[in-house]
């Protein structure tokens, strides 16, 4: 049974934390509950039941006590998409009303729909890679994605992954050259 979360699927560098964090603000501000506890009458509805965000690569790291691109080096992707299902499985049973962003391979896991709804952010290779450089720490966002050392190989991988992001989402949202604030209202407008 699907449970009430939203994930959010996509290429690595695309902005899935950032679009995360930006939906809970947003919900956050419309959500209004009385001294009792209860939600203010007209403000029931799915926005105002997300409280939160996780990021997979975040509590992978966490899990792990060693970045990403330390788990990569020493132990292969293999052993991460290991701890990248098992990660899944323990959103699957435990995390709920939650907004999950998620590392970029991670839409491959089998109980993804079981998680939540997915909604996937859509940018073209070269509108990620913009994206990217034009953060002010650039350098560090580049530096922490393993698969994004080899531009060419990154691409290849960026076009295999396209199709197979679009055939696993409920949802998909362009987010290429927009303004977050816009990209959140219609996310939030989809889910409803």
């Amino acid at each position: 049974m699907k449970k009430n979360n939203i994930i959010l699927i996509g290429f690595m560098g695309v902005g899935k934390g950032t679009v995360a964090r930006a939906m809970v603000k947003e919900v956050g501000l419309k959500s209004h509950f009385r001294e009792d506890g209860k939600e203010e009458a007209g403000m029931v509805g799915i926005n105002s039941h997300f409280q939160y965000v996780i990021d997979t690569d975040d509590l992978i790291e966490s899990m792990e006590n060693r970045a990403i691109k330390k788990i990569f080096a020493a132990d292969g992707e293999a052993y991460f998409r290991n701890l990248e299902k098992k990660t899944a499985l323990w959103l699957e049973e435990s995390v709920e009303n939650t907004i999950i962003s998620t590392g970029g391979g991670f839409y491959r896991q089998e109980n993804l729909k079981n998680i939540g709804t997915v909604i996937y952010l859509k940018s073209s290779f070269d509108g990620i890679l913009k994206r990217i450089k034009k953060a002010p720490n650039a350098k560090n966002k580049l530096k922490k994605r393993p698969l994004l050392q080899n531009k060419k190989e990154a691409m290849k991988l960026y076009d295999t992954r396209v199709k197979e992001y679009e055939r696993v989402a409920d949802i998909i949202v362009d987010v290429e050259n927009r303004d977050l604030k816009l990209i959140v209202k219609e996310i939030l407008g989809q889910i409803k």
